[in-house]
């Protein structure tokens, strides 16, 4: 398993251990959509950890929120939320799909327009081989975390690192992808 993915994967479940022991919030969620859009990005080619090739994605996405939230100190709310997406991820001249579902925890600052985002899950890609770089299977392990900015009108404009590998699922010569995504949405 990666160096991204135990972080991730250590921060997530800190931060979902930890809400239950917080004072619940005096306005009740319901189990809701949050918000839909579209996004995409690219990988930093060359960077550490570099991918063997130049990566593209383009996807739809959805933000489901669960019931509940819980006020933490200087006006941050935080929620769980089940994150969830599908569309194409291009490199060296392959096309694939890509689908990602999973949880995770916003916490916002209401008063500053401002939501941070991270969650794990799972990704599931149709093609498993892009030039030379092997995923090794379709099922792959996900990490991501991000920003947004609430504009007026129920607009959301952010940022989202995502990594995603098979934390050596089917070998250890395989690798996962480090992508840069800018997303625009509608809150509900």
């Amino acid at each position: 398993m990666s160096i991204v993915n135990k972080l991730c994967a250590l921060m997530a479940l800190g931060l979902l251990l930890s809400l239950p022991q917080m004072s619940h919030s005096q306005e009740p969620k319901k189990f809701e959509i949050i918000s839909v859009g579209v996004r995409g990005g690219f990988n930093f080619l060359g960077l550490p950890p570099s991918e063997k090739e130049d990566f593209q994605q383009y996807d739809v996405f959805a933000i489901l929120g669960f019931p509940g939230s819980w006020e933490w100190p200087r006006g941050w709310e935080a929620r769980y939320r089940w994150y969830a997406s599908a569309g194409v991820m291009r490199a060296a001249g392959d096309t694939g799909f890509i689908a990602t579902s999973g949880p995770g925890v916003t916490f916002t600052k209401w008063d500053w327009n401002l939501s941070l985002d991270f969650g794990t899950g799972a990704v599931f890609v149709g093609d498993e081989t892009f030039g030379s770089q092997d995923f090794g299977g379709p099922v792959q392990i996900l990490g991501h975390g991000g920003i947004s900015y609430h504009f007026p009108g129920n607009v959301t404009a952010g940022w989202r690192f995502q990594h995603f590998s098979d934390a050596a699922l089917y070998g250890t010569n395989n690798r996962g992808v480090d992508l840069h995504l800018f997303e625009l949405g509608y809150r509900f």
